[in-house]
């Protein structure tokens, strides 16, 4: 990806009762932005204001606050972003720069809890998380529907292929036909002629004459219906027949398909919403003891604290924190100017830790929980789409074969109707034909065959044109079904391909950023750190199956310039955080979030020493309109001069 061109305009964000700031606006000019301070001072939470302005739904409100409000100012627009606290839990609203912020979620807005960031650190699935904005099973979905549309396209290419062999012999019966026809004609014009000939001596009988040709005409149009209806019946009942199994086909594939419907939606919706509601709860209060665990520790080094700052600038719940601190029967308060006891200090900060870690665990054990439920979420919805097509599909053939068996019964029913005049037709012949003129009878018999013979001749002849016509004009249609085909085909290898290629340019987007960057902080021993797809078998229910993963390697060098594999436990913590860092944007860049999000920010750096700190975010820089940071003062110092400063929010 080329890097961004920062020429932009300046950005302003104004924020009212968001996390733990009452009320402040802030102008960001293009390139980076560094907010600096203790912790404390409000940095995340202006952090936590842009995301919310932005589209994001990872935000607080102020703990004595019932609304709140951030906005965001870019390129002439203005976008708000609306907080209300209602039934325990914070509702948003309001019009953000984003519909969706899942893209800016994981990998723009990089603060500590960042899912992207810490997939390193807590070894996730790094596929899963730069797969995730993409929609799956919309892709598969359409790939089964190309699939189906080439499938069909082969069927009548095939079906064309069968009809163009039937050509010859049909051509061929085309003549047989016509000589017979020509044939019957001739016979048939003698007949007339012998009859006309008999007629001439019997003119006393012409009534009687007239009335069995017309019963013998009837006769013959009634087998011709009858024949006709037996022809529609055999019809009806293959179609029925074909209709039944692919019932029997549907049906099968839906007995197949577990009995999970996806039942009351805003359930699983106010799970996750439950879930996140907590997570936000937790990482305030970690926030909290990591402020005042800091603070005691900058103490106990015995390092100049403004201690007023520090215990005021929390919530309650430091109040009471800060109070165990203090409590002591044989010391006096250290606040106010008395001797403390360290051991008690660290006896108590040992206790906060122990709160911290275990609330992080639980941090943890929310997100995979979130995780299972979002993914639980999504198979449910697959299933249950698929569980609806079918059962439309079902309902349709029910229906059809319904309509076929009706038609099915009136056939019968007509063909038992024709059956009976039949029989009574041909007793009222044989009647006429007992008369004394049986021989001028006879011929009009022999006559009348002949005549139902060539117009049976006749439209059977009519029938091969038509199908000899039917079949040259499905031919022109091959031409045109085999550039659709190639069509389809092409769509079907891009649809196929999709998923490969994002997964193959986030992979090149992170090995070449972080050489690149390891090259530019120069940790001591660490060659390289690359990512390699691999095909894995993993077991799902009761199955093993072939799945994609990106597999994280590590080389360190010897002293004596030998590589070695390493694991990504021994990496440090400033590598794990620098290797997080890249990984997420490898996604922003892999995904092109810089086209809809201009905005990264960054916080709790901590752990990466001021040097490598400022060259990283330098590199950062260059492919960000607006990067925003978060340091602390000492960290900020080691920063180009030529970044713009926020010190008071």
């Amino acid at each position: 990806m080329s890097k961004v061109n920062s020429a932009s305009s300046m950005a302003t964000v104004s924020a009212e009762n968001v996390g733990g700031i009452t009320e402040a606006t802030v102008d960001i000019p293009p390139g980076v932005t560094v907010l600096s301070g203790q912790n404390a001072t409000n940095r995340t939470s202006f952090l936590q204001s842009i995301m919310a302005a932005i589209g994001s739904d990872e935000v607080t409100l102020k703990g004595d606050a019932d609304e709140g409000v951030a906005e965001l100012t870019v390129d002439g627009q203005t976008f708000r972003r609306t907080l209300r606290r209602a039934n325990g839990s914070t509702v948003l609203g309001g019009d953000p720069y984003l519909e969706d912020a899942t893209l800016a979620d994981l990998f723009a807005f990089l603060l500590e809890s960042n899912e992207a960031r810490q997939a390193v650190v807590r070894q996730r699935d790094l596929r899963e998380l730069i797969m995730r904005p993409v929609d799956t099973d919309e892709i598969q979905t359409k790939i089964e529907r190309l699939d189906r549309q080439r499938d069909e396209i082969d069927e009548r290419l095939a079906e064309l292929e069968t009809l163009k062999e039937d050509l010859p012999p049909l051509t061929e019966r085309k003549q047989e036909l016509q000589a017979e026809i020509e044939q019957k004609r001739e016979e048939l014009a003698a007949k007339e002629n012998e009859i006309e000939s008999a007629d001439a001596d019997v003119d006393e009988t012409r009534a009687e004459k007239q009335e069995l040709e017309s019963r013998l005409e009837d006769l013959r149009e009634l087998r011709s219906d009858l024949e006709s209806v037996r022809s529609d019946i055999d019809v009806q009942e293959e179609s029925i027949a074909s209709v039944n199994s692919e019932l029997a086909d549907r049906r099968a594939e839906r007995e197949e398909l577990p009995d999970t419907p996806m039942g009351d939606r805003e359930e699983f919706d106010r799970q996750i919403s439950r879930l996140r509601e907590r997570k936000r709860a937790l990482e305030s209060e970690v926030s909290n003891l990591q402020d005042i665990i800091q603070f005691n520790e900058e103490l106990l080094d015995g390092e100049e604290t403004d201690v007023g700052d520090a215990l005021t600038a929390g919530d309650d719940s430091n109040e009471d924190l800060t109070g165990q601190l203090l409590e002591s029967e044989t010391t006096t308060c250290w606040t106010c100017g008395s001797e403390v006891d360290p051991e008690r200090i660290e006896a108590t900060l040992d206790t906060l830790r122990t709160v911290r870690q275990e609330q992080m665990g639980e941090i943890r054990e929310i997100e995979d929980e979130l995780e299972e439920l979002r993914a639980d979420k999504r198979e449910r919805e697959k299933q249950q789409r698929q569980r609806d097509s079918l059962d439309e599909e079902i309902e349709d053939l029910e229906a059809e074969i319904e309509q076929r068996e009706t038609r099915l019964a009136d056939l019968r029913d007509r063909r038992d109707d024709l059956s009976e005049e039949v029989k009574t037709v041909e007793a009222e012949v044989e009647s006429l034909e007992a008369d004394d003129f049986s021989e001028i009878l006879d011929l009009h018999r022999e006559a009348n065959q002949l005549e139902f013979e060539l117009g049976r001749l006749e439209s059977e002849l009519d029938e091969v044109v038509d199908r000899i016509a039917t079949i040259e004009d499905r031919l022109n249609e091959r031409a045109d079904l085999q550039t659709e085909r190639e069509e389809l085909s092409a769509e079907l290898e891009t649809q196929r391909t999709r998923i490969d290629r994002i997964e193959q340019q986030a992979i090149e987007e992170f090995n070449s950023h972080m050489d690149e960057v390891l090259e530019l902080l120069g940790y001591q021993n660490l060659a390289r750190i690359w990512i390699d797809r691999i095909e894995k078998t993993v077991r799902e229910g009761r199955r093993n199956v072939e799945k994609t993963v990106f597999e994280l390697h590590v080389v360190r060098t010897t002293e004596s310039g030998a590589t070695y594999e390493d694991t990504t436990d021994h990496l440090s913590e400033s590598e794990r955080e620098v290797t997080g860092l890249t990984f997420a944007l490898a996604g922003y860049l892999a995904h092109d979030v810089h086209e809809t999000v201009p905005f990264m920010l960054l916080d709790s750096l901590e752990a990466i020493d001021a040097n490598r700190l400022a060259d990283l975010i330098a590199y950062f820089s260059d492919y960000v309109q607006f990067l925003v940071v978060a340091l602390l003062p000492e960290d900020a110092q080691a920063l180009s001069d030529e970044y713009n400063r926020v010190t008071d929010i």
